[in-house]
């Protein structure tokens, strides 16, 4: 079993007294339901899984009354089967999304208090009428306060690591180093180097990573990366409604494209020559709401609350996970960054790219800084300690104009460089291997 954080997550949800009911939301692949198998069947006496895509019929128990004693009665005479232990029992509702009705029964369900609730499901982040499958349900009530949300990614760098066999107390060891503003031993940064260049090409999701790990075969990374993509593809085709299918396909294949440029802005000419943002905006936010993409917004300045200034029209998009990135990109493009011997405005893409995932994946919003009248261009900029920070990213180790230029005319207390190189520190500018990023 490949370890995730998001257990610990669980787990402390478990033995908090005034549990109410999670629901994890997440791209397809992720991992969801696996990881709920998992701690429910080792954390509880009685785990029973629901799931509404595979057995719909199992929608009937919520038909009618909503009390809790109903629902777990229609329970048990449509699965005769379960125990049902009092505080002992995990229920988990998959694919809720199929039965709106399940999913209004939570707040019911968690005022009970007799067995605890998890509910997973695709497209949670969709909006009313954004989902064509008619099978997908508007819930009449949103269960608020009575569902604890928990946003599931792939596997972050720190997974990664935990999977090759690295501890945790390896993990606080390398952490050191970070926090006392040291140089990594050559050989030690040299290591965790290669190691995060496999990572961006591996990428996060479960069953590439295990593959990979048990292996050692990129060329079957690429073919699960490659069938990944093809239910994306299929996930769009089904999810998406009427023409906004071909529109939402052709702003996801043309993010690689876009980060290949060295004005990494979305355009939508990019997408359709003569195009513009009202022919396209609704497909952004479907890629948006649906987790494929992340996007990084332009602010008008840098300061507190960074979504106050953001230029709507102004963003970026990066593809949520960088190992399908590259698996777009191709074999050869995969063993040039292997390696460190790609070149080009693509390189300067993949590692935004990866930087974007890891910003993500540990809850910061993105963001960055581009002024129209100067070449001043911060790749992201972090809401941190109670002020922004600037991040610039280096595919190399080239000049920082940029963040010079930032530093000197907004006086932050810190800014951070990400480059191909070892930890210094100048000023008040910190100088860190990508790898590092996951300490920010």
């Amino acid at each position: 079993m490949l370890k995730r954080k998001i257990y610990k997550d669980l787990y402390k949800w478990k033995n908090n007294k005034t549990r109410d009911c999670i629901l994890i939301k997440g791209a397809r692949q992720v991992g969801k339901t696996f990881i709920v198998r998992e701690f429910g069947k080792r954390e509880y006496e009685s785990f029973i899984e629901l799931n509404f895509l595979m057995n719909p019929e199992l929608k009937n128990i919520f038909e009618g009354n909503l009390s809790a004693d109903e629902i777990y009665k229609r329970m048990t005479a449509f699965m005769p089967n379960i125990k049902l232990s009092q505080g002992n029992t995990l229920i988990f509702f998959d694919e809720i999304q199929k039965c709106a009705k399940a999913r209004t029964a939570l707040k019911f369900l968690a005022e009970d208090k007799r067995y605890d609730v998890i509910a997973s499901g695709s497209l949670l982040g969709l909006h009313y009428g954004q989902d064509a499958d008619t099978d997908v349900e508007e819930a009449e009530s949103i269960p608020v306060g009575y569902e604890r949300p928990l946003i599931m990614h792939s596997l972050d760098f720190e997974e990664f690591l935990w999977a090759y066999g690295y501890t945790e107390e390896t993990i606080v060891y390398l952490k050191e180093f970070f926090e006392n503003i040291q140089p990594v031993p050559d050989m030690i940064n040299k290591k965790y180097q290669g190691l995060f260049r496999e990572f961006m090409v591996v990428g996060g999701m479960p069953e590439v990573v295990w593959n990979f790990i048990e292996n050692q075969d990129f060329t079957q990374v690429q073919a699960l990366q490659e069938k990944i993509l093809s239910s994306y593809d299929d996930y769009i085709a089904n999810h998406a409604k009427g023409t906004e299918k071909i529109k939402v396909r052709n702003c996801y294949d043309s993010v690689p494209r876009q980060l290949a440029r060295e004005n990494k802005k979305f355009k939508f000419s990019e997408v359709e020559k003569k195009s513009n943002a009202r022919k396209y905006e609704s497909s952004i936010a479907w890629l948006r709401d649906s987790d494929l993409v992340n996007v990084c917004y332009n602010v008008y300045e840098p300061y507190l609350p960074l979504t106050a200034n953001e230029k709507g029209n102004e963003f970026k998009l990066y593809l949520n996970d960088s190992g399908l990135l590259m698996a777009k990109y191709g074999f050869q493009t995969k063993l040039a960054l292997l390696q460190n011997t790609l070149k080009g405005n693509a390189k300067g893409g993949i590692y935004e790219n990866i930087i974007s995932e890891i910003l993500v994946k540990k809850g910061y919003l993105l963001h960055y800084y581009k002024t129209e009248n100067s070449q001043m261009e911060l790749e992201f900029l972090l809401e941190k300690n109670g002020e922004v920070i600037p991040l610039e990213v280096k595919a190399g180790n080239s000049s920082t104009l940029s963040l010079n230029s930032f530093m000197k005319r907004f006086q932050p207390s810190v800014g951070y460089k990400l480059i191909d190189g070892n930890i210094g520190i100048a000023d008040r500018k910190i100088t860190l291997p990508h790898y590092m990023s996951i300490f920010l």
